[in-house]
């Protein structure tokens, strides 16, 4: 294997909940760990924004899919190219793209496999704008190993938190939840817990006309409606035995609707209950299929969740008293960058064909090296 060298990467990130392109200057060592150097939140173009929404909610066409392909690839070439005016150019480009569709599931056709992902944002293009070798496409991978595609962050947890000695649980809180597992007692796990703030953003929009809960202040205003919470507790999802992925595909718009039927009144009392869904989800996951893996000594919250004052109120209030709850900050680790920095991580490891799945997070058959180079 070629001898590893610290590469300076600016990776891409765009998640469930598309507020942003997310841009980090990163450098990664050669023992795995990585520094963020520089961070910025590059907002798509209000008219490109409104078309992903399109393909959130599975109304386009083929055409849609092939331009925006290629649309979504001049934003991420745009939004590097903001770092690398700063910074001069990096070693390289780690891209996750931005997520379209995503299918898990053990459906076949004609016997093969109807498992898959989409990603667009073409990694051509951001190639071609920036003048960088770019990685990308990190998910396929793993899911022709048979596996889901996610959780792919597990990786880095365990690289970034496994030294520290301690049983935690890293929870992502971004439009959909996910954690990693990392214990001295069983191999590293992680699964995605169910909704993060996927509901709470669409009805807040909804009712509001903003884009998110800013500190969870409206959630704070409401009362949890438990007999609604107890109702969407119930899905089918939450009880599913991990590994399990999931993602807009699942919790659609028409899922959401369809869930406000049943919804109490007063829009302050949705967004708290629904608020409440996201913390309540999380812990009931860990009593189900955590606790009875491993004891955990603390909760590491990242993601947008971490912001939300309210999620963490009452995130503190359904753990266990003896659990811990912090966020990647107090680990020196951003909270809005955490994921980027993963993705520089992971496409430092494709750089030198460094297997980075892990198949007890994925159901993969085996560990691969993730993601595809693109010249330029």
């Amino acid at each position: 294997m070629e001898e590893l060298e610290t590469k300076r990467i600016i990776s891409l990130m765009s998640g469930t909940s598309c507020d942003s392109i997310d841009v980090g200057l990163c450098e990664v060592m050669p023992d795995l760990s990585c520094n963020l150097i520089d961070g910025i939140n590059f907002k798509y173009p209000e008219h490109v924004r409104e078309r992903l929404f399109d393909f959130f909610a599975q109304n386009v066409t083929l055409k849609d899919v092939c331009q925006m392909n290629f649309v979504v690839g001049k934003c991420f070439a745009d939004a590097a190219n903001v770092l690398i005016k700063k910074w001069g150019k990096p070693d390289f480009i780690s891209s996750h793209g931005q997520t379209v569709f995503h299918y898990p599931f053990e459906d076949t056709l004609d016997e093969i496999s109807l498992k898959s992902t989409l990603q667009i944002g073409e990694s051509c293009v951001i190639a071609q704008e920036t003048g960088c070798l770019t990685i990308s496409n990190f998910r396929e991978s793993d899911i022709a190993q048979g596996g889901h595609g996610a959780p792919l962050v597990c990786f880095a947890d365990e690289k970034w938190f496994k030294p520290l000695g301690e049983n935690v649980a890293i929870q992502n809180i971004g439009g959909i939840s996910n954690v990693t597992v990392v214990s001295n007692n069983c191999p590293t796990f992680g699964f995605d817990t169910g909704v993060g703030n996927i509901m709470i953003d669409y009805c807040c929009n909804k009712f509001f006309g903003m884009p998110y809960d800013e500190d969870g202040k409206i959630a704070a205003e409401g009362i949890i409606s438990e007999s609604w919470l107890n109702c969407l507790l119930e899905d089918e999802y939450y009880y599913k035995t991990p590994p399990k992925t999931t993602g807009r595909e699942y919790f659609s718009p028409k899922y959401i609707e369809n869930a406000l039927k049943f919804a109490p009144e007063d829009e302050r009392d949705i967004i708290s209950t629904l608020t409440a869904l996201t913390a309540k989800s999380i812990t009931n996951a860990y009593q189900r299929y955590v606790f009875p893996r491993t004891d955990i000594k603390g909760v590491v919250i990242g993601g947008g969740g971490a912001y939300n004052l309210t999620l963490m109120k009452f995130l503190r209030k359904y753990l266990p008293k003896h659990i811990e709850l912090k966020t990647h900050e107090d680990y020196g680790i951003s909270n809005n960058f955490k994921e980027v920095m993963a993705f520089a991580l992971l496409g430092y490891c494709t750089f030198y064909g460094i297997p980075s799945n892990l198949p007890s997070c994925t159901n993969a058959k085996k560990r691969v090296v993730l993601g595809k180079i693109t010249a330029f």
